[in-house]
């Protein structure tokens, strides 16, 4: 099963378009395969409140690892409202095989849609080891390896740190449209050129890395 989350603020964004070409793709291969859309900007998950806090230290304190246990922790009619939200998106992640992340950065890191979706499904030492996660991301400048602005991509090392550290999750394939901003800053007008390269690149990836899962 694909799920498959996007969380840029604009309809028509290339994290968007990115992300629908890879779904299209292991859709294609995975015709009887199930499938789930969340639009993390359009439907915004809520940020987490203290009946959330609540149910995290009752799983932490009873050792609950299990999330199929995890409604154990719910006994006071406020976290039953807090994991009336947490029940449906945890269900998801759960239930599928590849989650597919379409994302931009925002000042350095990730959308806020995004990080709020994180932190409700995430649980004190929880695996979802043996899944594949997939982001696909756009960015308005160059943040890759030997570039000057490399140590402040803090969106694809979050993420990657994040998935190893909480979930266990090693799995992790990054494709990236970088230098968007060419396309608007005349400042950068000279650098048109490469992020078409980089855009270019990132849909043939997309559509091999597709395949690649598609074929395990």
């Amino acid at each position: 099963m694909l799920l498959h989350l996007d969380a840029s603020a604009r309809r028509n964004s290339f994290s968007r378009l990115l992300s629908a070409e890879y779904a299209d793709a292991w859709r294609a291969a995975h015709p009887g395969a199930g499938y789930t859309y969340r639009d993390l900007a359009a439907r915004p998950v809520p940020h987490i409140g203290e009946a959330w806090t609540e149910l995290c230290d009752h799983v932490l304190e009873h050792e609950i690892t299990d999330p199929a246990r995890y409604q154990e922790a719910v006994r006071t009619p406020a976290q039953r409202d807090a994991w009336a939200i947490v029940e449906p998106l945890l269900a998801e992640v759960v239930a599928a095989d590849v989650v597919l992340i379409g994302t931009p950065m925002y000042n350095y890191s990730i959308p806020s849609s995004l990080k709020a979706w994180l932190d409700q499904i995430t649980f004190p030492k929880m695996s979802l080891a043996g899944r594949s996660f997939v982001v696909t991301g756009a960015r308005g400048g160059a943040y890759g390896p030997g570039t000057p602005r490399e140590p402040y991509d803090h969106e694809e090392r979050y993420l990657r740190d994040f998935l190893r550290g909480h979930f266990q999750v090693e799995d992790v394939t990054f494709v990236h449209a970088e230098l968007v901003n060419a396309r608007l800053d005349p400042a950068l007008a000279h650098l048109r050129e490469r992020h078409e390269e980089s855009l270019a690149a990132a849909r043939a990836q997309v559509r091999v890395q597709a395949l690649a899962e598609a074929a395990r």
